[in-house]
């Protein structure tokens, strides 16, 4: 029977807040690169394809990372594989600083990638240590300082970069990464492995990895514009070979690294699902917003530079960082599904809103804020949800699985969006249309819509009990 209903007495507000500090400051470390990266290509003497390469190095490295942390977290102990992946990370955070150029850097941005994989640990660690009536909020506030970092190193890394220089972008956050992970080590109790006889599928760590390292690199590869018609069909098959025979593995396996009976569960593949289209969405419109704000064209454009685009852009991430920490609390509140169809309802009837008017720059600073927000509250009560929803010992994998589907939704989203605008780009101006830009919103529209109809068809399958009997800790982790 497990004891995780009952809080360690060890456990007080110092040793979340340590929690809470460490998901800032990561945050803040993943995000300086975004936009200080025109100035590391004028730095490093650096072309768009390389750009781009150190831009997607830390997101496709992190997605792979991701479900193999969380399940050596299930396996381990949660605490004692987020401090290992705190000393790589560190030290990705320190060669990047200290980088003469790109392959010392790329090296670094591959090390940071492990930072992805904290939010399932802290997942499991609320988990453990917290009553479930207190769980889904905790995790909603672990998110919410996560994306709050993120903003905090968008805002910051230009300031840091011109008065002290580019290194150090890297260099601060990471020396809060090392303060923060010596007081989660110290303030932080152990959590006991939930199946700790149980031996690490390594042949199914090595495919799944594969899996998801060759489709996150076609992802970029695509949306870099740089893979020919032939290639993108070979890799498409290699991800279907690597796929089917990650899955042949899983199904023999005695001890599975995803137990595919739990995959199949309508409220696991329900929440991947949900998840992707909503963060589908939010990929659109992280694209095209920031784009249309830059158009420099005839009655259409803004002509924002940099500065100005981040100013635009603020109260969207500001929302964004609000919701998260709301998602978890309305998820334990009205359900996740009541949650996530609202989200889509809203962002539906903004995206169509834009589609038919978008000839001010406060619309579209409007239209970022209502969506951000509703992404994350949307993305963090599924979270949440699934949580509480599985067998602890499943937690780690589970929402490991979940993050993963986040970064996988928001690269295809923005590769959708720059698809759209490539298709209506002007060959004598070299800029896309109005028309292009409209086509973009009606379709982040529909892609919203599509959503609120999945939440309404798979409601009535709902599984009353979606985790293991021995397992099961509350009714509400059920109604997720």
């Amino acid at each position: 029977m497990s004891d995780t209903s009952t809080p360690p007495p060890r456990l007080r507000r110092p040793a979340i807040a340590a929690l809470g500090v460490l998901a800032l400051a990561l945050g803040a470390l993943q995000s300086v690169v975004e936009p200080a990266l025109p100035l590391l290509q004028r730095e490093l003497g650096l072309g768009p394809a390389e750009g781009a390469l150190v831009a997607n190095t830390l997101l496709v490295t992190g997605a792979v990372l991701t479900p193999v942390a969380g399940k050596l977290g299930d396996r381990y102990g949660g605490k004692r594989v987020l401090m290992r992946l705190m000393a790589v990370v560190a030290a990705g955070g320190l060669l990047a600083g200290l980088a003469p150029g790109l392959p010392m850097l790329l090296l670094g941005q591959v090390l940071q990638g492990a930072m992805v994989g904290v939010l399932p640990l802290s997942f499991i660690l609320v988990r453990v240590h917290l009553p479930a009536g207190r769980t889904q909020a905790a995790i909603g506030v672990v998110v919410a300082l996560f994306t709050g970092g993120g903003m905090a190193g968008m805002l910051g890394a230009g300031l840091i970069a011109e008065h002290l220089s580019w290194h150090w972008m890297f260099v601060l956050p990471t020396l809060v990464v090392v303060v923060a992970a010596v007081l989660v080590a110290r303030l932080m109790p152990s959590d006991e492995p939930v199946r700790r006889d149980e031996r690490i599928d390594w042949p199914g760590v090595v495919l799944l990895s594969a899996t998801l390292l060759a489709f996150m690199l076609g992802l970029v590869l695509l949306t870099g514009g740089g893979l020919p018609p032939l290639a993108a069909g070979a890799l498409l098959v290699l991800v279907a070979v690597l796929a089917t025979a990650w899955v042949r593995v899983e199904r023999r396996a005695v001890s599975p690294m995803v137990d595919l009976r739990m995959l199949a569960r309508p409220a696991m593949w329900q929440a991947c699902l949900l998840t992707l289209l909503v963060t589908v969405t939010l990929g659109m419109v992280t694209l095209l917003l920031p784009q249309l704000l830059a158009v420099s064209g005839d009655g259409y454009g803004f002509d924002a530079d940099t500065t100005d685009i981040g100013l635009y852009l603020l109260p969207g991430a500001i929302a964004g960082a609000m919701s998260d920490a709301v998602g978890g609390v309305a998820a334990r509140r009205f359900g996740a599904r009541a949650v996530v169809a609202v989200a889509a309802l809203a962002t539906a009837a903004v995206m169509f809103a834009l589609a038919v008017q978008h000839d001010s720059a406060w619309q579209l600073a409007l239209a970022k804020t209502l969506t951000a927000f509703a992404a994350g509250i949307a993305t963090t009560a599924l979270l949440a949800g699934i949580a509480t929803a599985v067998a602890p010992g499943d937690t780690g994998i589970a929402t490991g699985l979940l993050v993963v589907t986040r970064v996988i939704g928001v690269v295809v989203g923005a590769q959708i969006a720059g698809a759209l605008l490539a298709a209506g780009t002007d060959a004598g101006t070299g800029l896309p249309a109005e028309a292009a830009f409209t086509t973009g919103f009606a379709v982040t529209g529909v892609t919203a819509a599509l959503g609120l109809l999945l939440v309404r068809a798979t409601r009535a399958s709902r599984p009353p009990h979606p985790v293991e009997p021995a397992h099961t800790p509350a009714k509400e982790g059920a109604r997720s």
